[in-house]
């Protein structure tokens, strides 16, 4: 970016932004038309513009180019956000949204009022605007408390273009520092990256060095070392080899081994990271944990000592005629290895349940339930997403919670009220979709359980593993050190369903049966062409599926794709079903996502405010451009949304495999193809089909579909848990 004294040896025009017509949320690159005063035809600008929003008043530094489709446009190197000038600017200015309480009708209406001069008034005498008919004291109180925060958003986006740093970022910055926004800046640039979401470690270091932080500063190299460490926490990993740590940071900083090596060092000193050597195969080798995540893997074992040396309060049953009372209650007949597993799950104090699809786990839960019940009512059944709870409670009709709802989130202390010091009040606590529990949440469930509880964690550890650092319910597994039945039968009922054999195959490496016949529930389409393959889907959920089975496009069918990127990944998917399944000639551009009443939308991070947690699905009820507010309807509940938290959401026509974890849907649909070469696993393709409870419908190449089959290299997750806990159990 230009710095504020070149701009002078470039042309410049100003305008207003009339309207985007592309915008990268990424990198900011964006394609827009500028409305400039006494002109009648619309600019096309381009560049890097992050943030940037119709009706925003900009000038722009750079040179006009032909494009050779395009045309005359306005090629952009830097630009300042102005207030508007003229009549139209400031109509259309205080029209778009960004100054809550005055939408384009109140907009009209004082613009008319007070022309040239509104602005000057609702700064210097906004009591003024009282004169409007129908603009009471109560909006009128709104209109000042966002002039003021807008004004103090100005300030902090002048500062850091200063620095060269997007404007994008003052809203956010301001929403979590406030006043004390410029001066939590200039004491540690670096904690953007730590504190802000959507704010990169890049930013935060390109920012810095502007201001005079030295490229081999401590400063520099300790954030550095803990971004790398929190990056690959974010691929999984709870901790990581030194070896393969310093060059990853090397590569990131620039910056020599020697001088890395001595922060690593100093970090521990400050207990910011933790380092230890741990036993592999071909001898001891260092390895490196972020402090909070050490913490936690530690916990869980500590933890799971205390669980499991702790006495029941529950009175002892007679196990062979609890099973045989149990199966009469419920009308079934449990096979072997399942009465083993409610066996040890009613006299034990610790025990796992893993298997597949229609391999009996919700059979079982039921009998452990039905015999528990008569033992005492307090039980509590949780599992990680607000679908699975809801699945959970369809299951066994029993009342079933998500797990950060269990816990209680303390806003006042930032994390959950539940612990040591108040415990859930259980007697038994059954887990379910436990494969999808990361570190820290499991840490955190298991310290909120009292010494007396029975604690039963059920789940698939052949699907994918927890979006969050860990692979916890393997490690538990794979530790030897708890009591666990694995299911590998699948029953009668289960077995008509080619969903199920066919996921079963698949886990075996054996490639699937592809049925062509009307009464299957799984499908194989084959498409050589990437445009094929995105075209076939498209149809399949806009006409073909809806017509034949009856699905609602939006609410029955969920396609599921590996990657984002491509012809085929989930953002192209969804611009092109949005455009099919919900199209709306008006919309709101934010973070480079067009949002339209109607639009099915994903949160992509946890909220505690709101309850609303990362993967959970919505729909737009409302768009409010008055209060600059989108009102999302999730599982039975509305929950209101500013229009600067946004870029939490994203379009959810197609999502990843990942992100649909946990869940199930009437019908899935998912693109199986070579261009997604580097993320065709057996248990990605696994866990996929299995989110489908009546219709799998996969659209691709049988050559894509045998490499994923056979490949089951999954990545390996560097934990120390399995290791722990055979220490301490």
């Amino acid at each position: 970016m230009i710095v504020p004294n070149q701009e002078i040896y470039m042309e410049q025009i100003c305008g207003y932004i009339e309207r985007l017509t592309f915008h990268n949320s990424e990198n900011g690159y964006t394609v827009a038309q500028l409305k400039q005063a006494k002109r009648s035809e619309l600019v096309c600008i381009v560049g890097v513009m992050p943030g940037i929003q119709p009706g925003e008043t900009v000038r722009c530094f750079g040179a006009w180019k032909n494009h050779l489709v395009h045309g005359r446009q306005f090629e952009i190197t830097n630009f300042r956000v102005e207030a508007p000038a003229d009549l139209v600017g400031i109509r259309k200015y205080l029209g778009s949204g960004l100054i809550k309480g005055i939408g384009p009708k109140y907009a009209g209406r004082i613009v008319d009022r007070f022309g040239v001069d509104t602005l000057n008034v609702i700064e210097s005498s906004p009591d003024q605007l009282l004169d409007i008919p129908g603009l009471g004291a109560k909006r009128l109180d709104k209109i000042k408390a966002c002039w003021l925060e807008q004004k103090s958003i100005r300030e902090v986006m002048v500062f850091l273009q200063t620095y060269g740093v997007s404007p994008a970022f003052a809203q956010k910055i301001f929403k979590t520092y406030g006043d004390q926004s410029v001066a939590k800046v200039k004491e540690n640039p670096y904690a953007l990256a730590r504190d802000i979401f959507g704010i990169g470690f890049k930013t935060a270091d390109t920012l810095a060095q502007k201001m005079g932080i030295g490229s081999g500063s401590p400063q520099r190299l300790d954030a550095g070392i803990e971004h790398v460490l929190s990056q690959l926490s974010s691929d999984g990993h709870v901790c990581f080899p030194a070896d393969e740590l310093i060059p990853e940071v090397e590569k990131t900083l620039e910056a020599p081994a020697a001088q890395i090596e001595e922060r690593l060092h100093s970090l521990q000193q400050e207990d910011r990271i933790e380092m230890k050597e741990l036993v592999e195969e071909n001898g001891k080798r260092r390895f490196v944990w972020l402090k909070p995540l050490f913490l936690a893997e530690m916990g869980i074992a500590r933890e799971l000592r205390r669980l499991k040396r702790g006495t029941s309060t529950l009175r002892p049953v007679q196990v062979e005629k609890a099973l045989v009372w149990v199966q009469e209650q419920l009308q079934i007949e449990l096979a072997p290895n399942q009465q083993k597993a409610v066996a040890a799950a009613i006299t034990g104090k610790l025990h796992i349940i893993t298997g597949g699809p229609g391999t009996g786990k919700s059979t079982i839960t039921n009998a452990i339930l039905t015999i528990t019940s008569k033992l005492t009512q307090k039980i509590c059944l949780a599992a990680p997403t607000g679908r699975a709870a809801k699945r959970m409670s369809e299951i066994t009709n029993h009342k079933a919670s998500t797990i950060h709802s269990l816990l209680e989130f303390d806003f006042k202390k930032m994390g959950f009220k539940r612990s040591r010091e108040n415990p859930v009040d259980c007697d038994l606590m059954i887990v379910d979709e436990a494969s999808m529990i990361d570190t820290f949440l499991m840490y955190s469930l298991l310290k909120a359980l009292p010494d007396h509880a029975r604690v039963i964690f059920v789940g698939d550890i052949n699907q994918l593993p927890s979006v969050g650092p860990g692979n916890v319910l393997k490690d538990m597994i794979s530790s030897l050190s708890l009591s666990v039945t694995t299911l590998n039968e699948i029953f009668r009922q289960a077995a008509g369903s080619h969903i199920i054999t066919n996921a079963h195959r698949i886990n075996k490496g054996i490639f699937p049966q592809l049925y062509n016949g009307k009464d299957s529930d799984f499908f194989f389409m084959e498409c050589q062409e990437n445009e094929e393959v995105l075209n076939t889907i498209i149809k399949l959920v806009a006409q073909r599926l809806p017509n034949r089975y009856g699905f609602n496009p939006t609410r029955d069918i969920q396609v599921l794709a590996p990657m984002k990127k491509g012809v085929i990944g989930t953002e192209n998917l969804n611009q092109m079903l949005q455009q099919m399944l919900n199209p709306k000639d008006v919309a709101l551009l934010r973070g480079g996502h067009r949002f339209q009443v109607g639009d099915k939308v994903m949160q992509i991070r946890n909220d505690y405010k709101r309850e609303v947690f990362n993967g959970d699905i919505g729909y737009i009820q409302t768009i409010d451009s008055e209060e600059q507010q989108v009102m999302i309807h999730f599982d039975e509940r509305e929950v209101i949304y500013d229009y600067s938290d946004l870029d939490e959401l994203v379009l959810a026509y197609a999502i990843s495999i990942h992100k649909f974890q946990g869940s199930e849907c009437p019908c899935v649909v998912m693109p199986v193809h070579t261009s997604h070469f580097m993320l065709l696993h057996r248990n990605l393709l696994y866990t996929g089909i299995t989110r489908g409870k009546k219709l799998v419908v996969l659209v691709g190449t049988k050559k894509a579909l045998a490499i994923a089959v056979k490949k089951d290299d999954v990545q390996q997750r560097y934990t120390s848990l399995q290791k722990t806990l055979m220490e301490f159990l």
